[in-house]
């Protein structure tokens, strides 16, 4: 993805590509900073031909290029060309929620003007085991895999946890809703990136979260009753959902209602 164009890599994957032909992906441009590309394009060495997904100065539409960059990428590999046979077979890997399943429907759409042929989501885990060859184009014939994402066994380091988390790779609730909220709020101050500000209607940026999110629970409602036990009975009491106000915050980041950031 875009917003981690870094810490979106699983180390192993990169391992296991060698000399394998390769396109590196990277969707959602639209919500990533513009000011930070060049940390998306300069990514890191050793991962083959690059190609980002949803931005392109090309007159051709940047999900028509990426078909005939695969198949030159093989016909150039003398390792991979085979001549006895046409077709291609290629697997589409990367971490959880990543975008994986929508660059096939994407590309099945385009080519073949068919509709979608693996399910997708806004979370982690919707595709559960590798699926069967997809066709996603005639000329060349070449089918895609789609595959579970996969993360290392260890993460680098807890930033990088927090931004894959923010990212949607990590289930929320795994995290907690809070946490990530906070560590959210702190990169968009650091990045003096203050759509939030906006958003919300505050009168200026908040350096704790406590605050942003008591002001998301009464302006947007997010409220819970809970009984509470008193010497003389029971008493209803409505309090603020402190959770659901930071999932709100959360969803408004994934969605680019807080502008365009790149969290690397």
């Amino acid at each position: 993805r875009s917003h981690i164009p870094l810490s979106g890599r699983n180390p192993a994957l990169q391992e296991a590509l060698g000399i394998r032909p390769h396109v590196l992906v990277l969707n959602k441009m639209d919500l990533a900073d513009p000011r930070r590309q060049p940390v998306s394009a300069g990514a890191g060495p050793g991962w083959g031909q690059r190609w980002c997904h949803g931005q392109s100065d090309s007159p051709v539409p940047v999900p028509l290029q990426v078909v005939p960059m695969v198949a030159r990428l093989v016909a150039d590999s003398p390792r991979y060309h085979r001549a006895e046979s046409s077709e291609h077979n290629i697997l589409v890997i990367g971490v959880p929620n990543a975008g994986k399943s929508s660059l096939i429907n994407s590309l099945r759409r385009l080519h073949l003007k068919k509709g979608k042929a693996t399910a997708v989501g806004g979370e982690p885990g919707i595709t559960k085991a590798v699926l069967s060859r997809i066709q996603v184009c005639e000329q060349p014939l070449m089918y895609l895999v789609d595959t579970p994402g996969v993360l290392p066994p260890r993460l680098g380091d807890v930033e990088t946890g927090m931004k894959l988390a923010l990212c949607g790779a990590i289930r929320d609730h795994l995290v907690g809703e809070e946490v990530m909220a906070d560590y959210l709020l702190y990169t968009l101050n650091k990045q003096q990136q203050f759509g939030y500000v906006q958003r919300y209607g505050l009168g200026q940026a908040c350096d704790h979260i406590e605050p942003l999110l008591k002001h998301v629970a009464l302006t947007q409602g997010r409220t819970q009753k809970v009984k509470v036990l008193t010497g003389t009975g029971n008493v209803n009491m409505t309090m603020l959902n402190y959770p659901a106000a930071a999932y709100e915050f959360l969803r408004d980041f994934r969605a680019g209602r807080l502008g365009r950031v790149t969290l690397d």
